[in-house]
């Protein structure tokens, strides 16, 4: 196979390869078990493959360049895929001062639970709002609270909290 046909494959495989383990990983942070072993190993199929092709002709860097360029791009795709499927849950939490308009209201009427704390700043009273959302409307969340309130500091972290079945509340 002609040297830069090889090289661009090897770089085509490590950023399948890359980007899969990347998406296990996620897996394995959501305890989905089975289907991060399933992606483990197909990702290690394609590593073997690639590292094969590396290791056919020592003498070429090119293929040494295509392996370690396409880490690099893989390592990138890879993120870039986990942020745009989203997977998983995050928690919000929404401070803001105790004088200025509540966001709870706003993420309840949008469907969000949201629990609310009264606590102490540096500059006084203030309102803490939690709500565990599905990571895939982190951007709708952040852009209903800076609407309801602009002054808030908000924090979004991932969870790792199993997917329970959500308690509807029934009327009294």
């Amino acid at each position: 196979m002609d040297l830069f046909l090889s090289s661009l494959l090897i770089f085509g495989l490590r950023i399948v390869d890359v980007s899969l383990d990347t998406i296990r990983i996620v897996f394995l942070i959501q305890s989905r078990r089975w289907l991060a072993g399933a992606l483990g190993l197909v990702q290690s199929f394609v590593f073997i493959f690639a590292v094969a092709q590396v290791f056919q002709n020592l003498d070429e860097p090119l293929r040494m360049v295509g392996y370690a360029s396409g880490f690099a791009a893989g390592t990138v795709l890879g993120s870039s895929i986990e942020r745009w499927i989203g997977m998983g849950h995050a928690i919000v939490r929404v401070i803001a001062p105790f004088d200025t308009p509540q966001v709870a209201g706003t993420l309840r009427a949008a469907g969000f639970g949201v629990t609310v704390l009264n606590a102490e700043g540096l500059q006084g009273p203030v309102r803490i709002a939690f709500a565990v959302i599905p990571r895939r409307r982190t951007t709708e969340v952040l852009r209903m609270v800076r609407e309801a309130n602009p002054e808030a500091f908000v924090t979004i972290e991932a969870t790792t909290a199993p997917d329970l079945p959500v308690r509807r509340r029934v009327p009294a």
